[in-house]
């Protein structure tokens, strides 16, 4: 198990501005996960036990209401969703889980048509450290590769699973030439991780401004009040991109949560702010912005963006 880095950047960061100028970055992430969780009506042992109200369902016994809550996201969500998108001509990354793309193909090729990044969430709505030995994960990323490949035609450079990695996801994305992963909550800005067989990039991610936050006790109930988190969030990060400190901020969304009528305020709300701040931020998909990045802040000298945005399959 590699040791955990508590120091990062040491208060010392990269002196660099985004490709527009800015020097505060903005990712505006989508999760697709409907379809890809648990549930005893599709052959697993058990429900997904996250969803708007606790199960009443006895353990082992189909939640058709639990299926039903996560059928509104491609549904209905979705829809709402991506025409706040194009409304406000803000391009998002969407985390697809693969057996979600297997179900429905037709959906996330209309996600991409329209512009946005399709990135790896995992064949399945899990932790990657459930997988009990790297050939059974490697075996789940190949195929959710291609699933994504087969349904828009992009191969997807990026990375993120529910959870946490496994002592050898960032191995396994390394030497499929994956771009980035974004299993980090620990800074605000990307790094290099140099554990693996080839430098990985580490695009970081967030719960906080998350619309999760809305399903959890501590966290959102009205809409204004994500938005207003995010307002601060932006108020913070500007001040010490002002500073010339380089920045990163992550939001994300998941269709069956912001994608109700009530919470979906939130998200039109903060697409909006951020439209109306455009001019002061660089909001990119996270393949633009490990792109930017490494350019700005290689791993090595030679290692080019072709490269490292190559995909190889594990040889066998």
């Amino acid at each position: 198990m590699s040791e955990r880095d508590l120091l990062g950047y040491g208060g010392v960061w990269p002196d660099f501005a985004w490709p527009n100028g800015a020097r505060l970055a903005v990712s505006v992430v989508v999760n697709f996960e409907e379809g890809a969780e648990l549930q005893v009506g599709d052959g697993d042992a058990r429900s997904e036990a996250t969803g708007e109200v606790i199960s009443v369902v006895p353990a082992g016994k189909r939640d058709q209401g639990q299926e039903q809550i996560f059928g509104y996201g491609t549904r209905a969500g979705l829809w709402r969703m991506l025409g706040a998108l194009d409304e406000t001509g803000i391009g998002s990354t969407f985390l697809f889980c693969g057996r979600a793309v297997e179900r429905l193909p037709q959906l996330a090729a209309e996600v991409t048509a329209r512009g946005h990044e399709a990135a790896v969430h995992g064949w399945r709505w899990r932790p990657h450290a459930d997988y009990d030995n790297a050939e059974d994960e490697a075996a789940d990323l190949d195929r959710c590769v291609s699933v994504i490949r087969e349904a828009t035609g992009a191969t997807p450079v990026g990375f993120f699973c529910r959870g946490g990695e496994s002592p050898w996801t960032r191995e396994l994305l390394a030497q499929r030439g994956f771009l980035y992963t974004s299993n980090g909550f620990d800074d605000d800005l990307p790094y290099w991780d140099h554990a693996s067989s080839r430098p990985l990039l580490v695009v970081p991610y967030a719960l906080d401004s998350n619309d999760m936050k809305f399903f959890h006790p501590n966290g959102f109930v009205r809409a204004q009040e994500m938005v207003d988190y995010v307002a601060d969030a932006l108020d913070v990060l500007e001040a010490e991109a002002a500073r010339g400190l380089p920045r990163l901020l992550n939001i994300g969304f998941h269709l069956r949560i912001c994608g109700r009528p009530a919470r979906f305020a939130a998200f039109r709300d903060i697409l909006w702010l951020l439209a109306a701040r455009r001019e002061r931020l660089w909001i990119a998909s996270r393949a633009e912005i490990a792109r930017a990045f490494a350019r700005a802040a290689p791993a090595v000298a030679e290692t080019t963006t072709a490269e490292v945005t190559q995909f190889r399959p594990l040889a066998r």
